[in-house]
C-alpha cells in the first residue's frame, strides 16, 4: 500500500498546524522548518503557490498520495453539487478516516494500518482497503479477536476524539455506524477547498 513515510513534524511545521494529528514535537517547534526557523523571511506566495499549498495540506491531512488525491477530485467533479465540499465528503467517507474519527485509532496512519492488517470489519465482512468508500448505514466494527489489541483499547480509552454527529459508536460491541455524509460545517479540518478547485481548474 503506497503511503507517505517521510518526516511528519517537518510537514506540520511547514503548514503551521498538526496535519497528521496530535504531535508533541510540533507543539515544541511551532515555526517553519529550516536552520533559520523564525528568523527566515518568507516570500509572499503567489496565487498558484497558495492554491498548491492548500492541496498539499489536504493531501497530507488525509494521508493520500498525488494519484489518489487526483482520482478523488475527478470523482467529486463528476458529481452534482459544490465540487470542493463533495471532495471533502469523499475523503471523510474513507474507511481509514472513519476508523480514526470513531477513536479506534489515534491517527489516520494508525487507522490505515489497522484496516490493512485486517482488524476492521464493515457490515460483518473483513475489509482491508483503507480507501473503501462508506455509505450511510454502514456498520464499522473491530474484528472479534482484535478487540483486546492494546493499540485499539488504548485509543478508545483515551477518549481524545470529539464525537461527530454523523457517526454513532457502541462501546459495548466495539462498533460504529456511518449515519450520513457530513455537511461541510461538520468537518473540522482547516482546509480551504475552493482553492483546491481553482488549482485543478487551471
Amino acid at each position: 500500500m503506497a503511503r507517505y513515510i517521510g518526516p511528519s513534524t517537518k510537514i506540520a511545521r511547514k503548514f503551521g498546524e498538526p496535519v497528521f494529528g496530535p504531535d508533541k514535537y510540533f507543539e515544541k517547534k511551532n515555526y517553519p522548518p529550516g536552520m533559520h526557523g523564525l528568523m527566515k523571511k518568507r516570500r509572499k506566495l503567489s496565487e498558484y503557490g497558495t492554491q498548491l499549498q492548500e492541496k498539499q495540506k489536504a493531501k497530507y491531512t488525509y494521508g493520500l498520495l498525488e494519484r489518489q488525491f487526483s482520482n478523488a477530485f475527478e470523482k467529486a467533479a463528476r458529481m452534482k453539487g459544490i465540487t470542493g465540499v463533495i471532495l471533502l465528503q469523499i475523503l471523510e467517507s474513507r474507511l481509514d478516516n472513519v476508523v480514526f474519527r470513531l477513536g479506534i485509532a489515534p491517527s489516520r496512519a494508525a487507522a490505515r494500518q489497522l484496516v490493512s492488517h485486517k482488524h476492521i470489519m464493515v457490515n460483518g465482512e473483513l475489509v482491508n482497503v483503507p480507501s473503501y468508500h462508506l455509505r450511510p448505514g454502514d456498520v464499522i466494527g473491530v474484528r472479534e479477536r482484535s478487540k483486546s489489541l492494546e493499540a485499539i483499547t488504548d485509543s478508545l480509552s483515551s477518549n481524545r476524539h470529539t464525537k461527530y454527529s454523523w457517526l454513532e459508536w457502541n462501546n459495548d460491541e466495539f462498533t460504529g455506524k456511518f449515519m450520513n455524509v457530513p455537511e461541510r460545517s461538520e468537518i473540522p479540518e482547516n482546509i480551504k477547498e475552493q482553492l483546491i478547485v481553482e488549482l485543478y481548474s487551471k
